[in-house]
């Protein structure tokens, strides 16, 4: 550093203030830097199906939850998909624009229509490819099926990333529909056993009763003279069994993409 001092001034060199000036340009980016990168898109409305603020709302609402699942929620609407089918082109899509929470190809769930085929398809990449499993996919494609078929994209949109949030927060290989796990039943069983203990404690409260059949009964004089079984008839109930194939047709499953990037599934009508 050149520095000349003449009682009065003290002059800095030009190659002082151009660092200086560097500096003070790589402070102004920076926050513009991490705005732009905590900003990712999660909305691709290509068949424009939602209004603006449905898809702002939408994607404040993914990145909301994204960041506690640390999973991208992408949603994909289209009018047709180019020939591809829309297994091909979801992959496509992950390998081209390598989307993740927090790094290139990372933890993505992805939900795509493509209006012109009525084609719906559910897929989960790395993290979500063990906690959105195929068929935990399967059961929330089920839910969101009758909104999309009624035009009710928003909805549909909304629950898929509300229902894929939730499904995150239990383990792999448990099912999150499983009765134990609802709120309201677990109320029930508690009201329930309570109610059974309070029973027991107002029986028990009153005394025991300790006169029965045998207590008039004289063995020695007192025998079974005759006994005997009669079958009546017999009945045979037979009931079809439901189909579990709810919800526009499913299927289909997991893959890999072209990228070589595995993925879980599930796709339907809609």
């Amino acid at each position: 550093m050149c520095v000349l001092y003449d009682g009065r001034r003290l002059l800095v060199s030009v190659k002082n203030r151009s660092h200086l000036f560097f500096i003070a340009v790589l402070l102004f980016l920076l926050p513009w830097g991490t705005q732009a990168r905590a900003e990712s898109q999660y909305i691709y409305d290509f068949a424009k199906l939602l209004t603006k603020e449905e898809v702002a709302e939408l994607q404040s609402l993914a990145s909301e939850l994204g960041m506690e699942r640390n999973t991208a929620f992408i949603i994909i609407t289209a009018n047709g998909t180019g020939g591809k089918d829309i297994v091909q082109y979801v992959e496509d899509f992950y390998d081209e624009h390598a989307p993740g929470y927090d790094q290139p190809h990372g933890n993505t769930a992805i939900l795509m229509i493509d209006m012109q085929e009525r084609d719906v398809y559910l897929a989960g990449f790395k993290k979500a490819e063990d906690y959105l499993d195929s068929g935990r996919l399967d059961q929330i494609r089920h839910k969101i099926t009758p909104a999309l078929s009624e035009g009710q994209y928003f909805q549909a949109f909304s629950a898929f990333i509300h229902t894929s949030y939730d499904y995150m927060g239990y383990e792999p290989g448990v099912n999150p529909e499983n009765l134990l796990f609802k709120w309201w039943f677990q109320l029930a069983a508690s009201l329930g056993i309570a109610g059974i203990i309070v029973t027991f404690m107002a029986y028990r409260s009153g005394g025991r009763v300790t006169v029965n059949a045998g207590t008039y009964m004289n063995s020695h004089q007192s025998r079974v003279l005759n006994k005997y079984d009669h079958f009546i008839r017999q009945t045979v109930t037979r009931q079809k069994k439901p189909s579990s194939n709810s919800g526009g047709g499913g299927g289909g499953g997991g893959g890999i993409s072209s990228g070589g990037h595995s993925h879980s599934g599930s796709r339907g009508k809609f």
